[in-house]
């Protein structure tokens, strides 16, 4: 689905409401307001409804514009808004929570046109903060990627590669949207949001107050528990990822890769050195007179085809051991069953520590036996022992943490053995030395793996989390607070 197909499907919904409103319930005070209070309020609720199914996604895409908002003002005379911003990280899940409920919640007093002038601000400014953030992103694809982005002298030609966040997350998994069209669709909605503030005794109302506000109250209190359940309790009940259940990945994959290999280049946009004139050359011609071409222009972008499935983190699907090597057809090819424990946060605290050690120091004579040749020789002695104080860090866990793993995973690991059925921990954010720590402080004497953390999350929310695989089918995902009993999983998802 398309961002304009979407657009439609709303037009539609708002249009049937507005219907309703206008020729039946006869609230409206003016059909065009009517209109576009249902138009915005389904596309807040939706566009809200969509990450409230994955709050933990949007908070991943905040961290992504936090850490580059980090970055951006570090090197600027308003380096002292920096700091803010990992602050902000460290609470995305959280803010991502607040937003998403702000979205919904306001969706639904546009629908019933409650508290018009207050309703009216609120759209007001989150379609002025959703513009800040996808203007920003869609305006560094301007931005050389070694230059910053108020070096405004240093900004060329628009290049998409230079994008600082590649998705805007405005509708979660459902649809990825590039920064530019949601950049678009943003400005467009400051036309609505701008006629509110103008014309915002216009609104019509459904309900009395007190209905309004018992609706207002009801939803908040849902959405709050309907977000909290799809990450703390469970996996997101709607699942938008390509990682569903039942997925072959291996299939997708070799499909991606395909479709990207696939890709051909059709021309070559370039900019004169001298006049900075920009030109496009087509890709034969670029290529059969190569040493001229580059000697007067230089590269801004290669105009290429569009593949014919366009790439999802599955191409990125990479599961390496502590030393690099590759482990990915453990899960891709192996025609076994096979349990993944896929853990993208190792919870510990490196506890600084003193040690008094012995430092031993010695005496070194040279000395020489008269009458035979090449006779000298180096004598160490022993001339005493000082005590010394050294730090060390030691590796605490988190109790909760290893009562999970040594409770929940090391009984399904145990079982699972028994019956030949191999476990393999993914988990990144510690070395060798803390994976063997980890497996001698849970008993859970697997084979310890490593993967990008954005990976780890796009599979699975859940800390630890459970991935059963077989021929590079992803059979099921299990949150770990709703682990069934092994005896259920061999029935329902273990070939006979």
């Amino acid at each position: 689905m398309t961002i304009f197909t979407l657009m439609t499907y709303i037009g539609l919904v708002a249009a049937v409401i507005s219907a309703v409103m206008i020729f039946v319930l006869k609230v409206q005070k003016s059909s065009i307001m009517t209109f576009i209070q249902n138009f915005c309020g389904v596309l807040f609720i939706f566009s809200g409804w969509v990450k409230a199914v994955d709050p933990m996604g949007t908070a991943i895409k905040m961290e992504d514009y936090f850490a580059e908002f980090n970055v951006t003002f570090a090197d600027t005379a308003f380096s002292f808004i920096a700091p803010v911003f990992p602050f902000l990280a460290s609470y995305s899940l959280w803010f991502a929570i607040l937003m998403i409920i702000l979205e919904i919640v306001l969706g639904i007093m546009l629908v019933l046109g409650d508290r018009p002038k207050t309703t009216s601000w609120l759209f007001f400014f989150i379609i002025l903060f959703f513009l800040f953030l996808t203007g920003f992103t869609f305006l560094t694809g301007y931005v050389p990627l070694d230059q910053n982005f108020f070096s405004f002298s240093a900004w060329t030609d628009f290049k998409a590669s230079n994008m600082r966040v590649t998705d805007c997350g405005c509708f979660g998994d459902f649809i990825k949207l590039d920064p530019r069209t949601s950049f678009y669709k943003d400005v467009f909605l400051m036309i609505p949001a701008i006629y509110f503030l103008w014309r915002y005794k216009d609104f019509h109302q459904l309900q009395t107050n007190k209905s309004r506000n018992i609706i207002n109250l009801v939803s908040i209190i849902f959405l709050v528990i309907y977000c909290i359940y799809n990450f703390y309790w469970n996996e997101p009940h709607v699942d938008f990822r390509p990682f569903k259940n039942g997925a072959n990945i291996a299939e997708i994959q070799k499909i991606e890769q395909d479709a990207s290999k696939a890709v051909q280049v059709l021309a070559m946009k370039m900019k004169n050195k001298t006049t900075g004139e920009i030109k496009e050359f087509p890709y034969a011609e670029y290529m059969k007179n190569l040493g001229p071409i580059t000697d007067e222009y230089e590269t801004i972008e290669q105009i290429k085809t569009e593949p014919t499935i366009k790439s999802t983190k599955v191409s990125e699907f990479s599961i390496t051991d502590f030393d690099g090597e590759e482990k990915s057809d453990l899960y891709l090819k192996n025609p076994e069953s096979h349990l993944m424990v896929q853990i993208y946060k190792a919870k510990y605290e490196a506890v600084g520590k003193m040690k008094t050690i012995q430092d031993s120091t010695f005496n070194y004579d040279t000395i020489s036996v008269v009458g035979f040749k090449d006779s000298t020789q180096v004598v160490k002695t022993f001339k005493g022992a000082t005590a010394k104080e050294e730090k060390y860090y030691e590796i605490v866990w988190e109790s909760d943490f290893i009562n999970t793993l040594k409770t929940v995973i090391k009984p399904l690991y145990d079982a699972a053995l028994k019956d030949k059925v191999k476990m393999s921990i993914v988990i990144t954010g510690i070395d060798k030395d803390k994976a063997e720590a980890l497996a001698k402080e849970t008993g859970i004497d697997a084979d310890y793996y490593t993967a990008d953390e954005k990976l780890i999350k796009t599979i699975m929310r859940s800390n630890p989390g459970i991935v059963l695989w077989q021929n590079g089918v992803l059979l099921q995902k299990w949150h770990y607070k709703k682990l069934p009993q092994w005896e259920d999983i061999k029935k329902d998802y273990l070939k006979k």
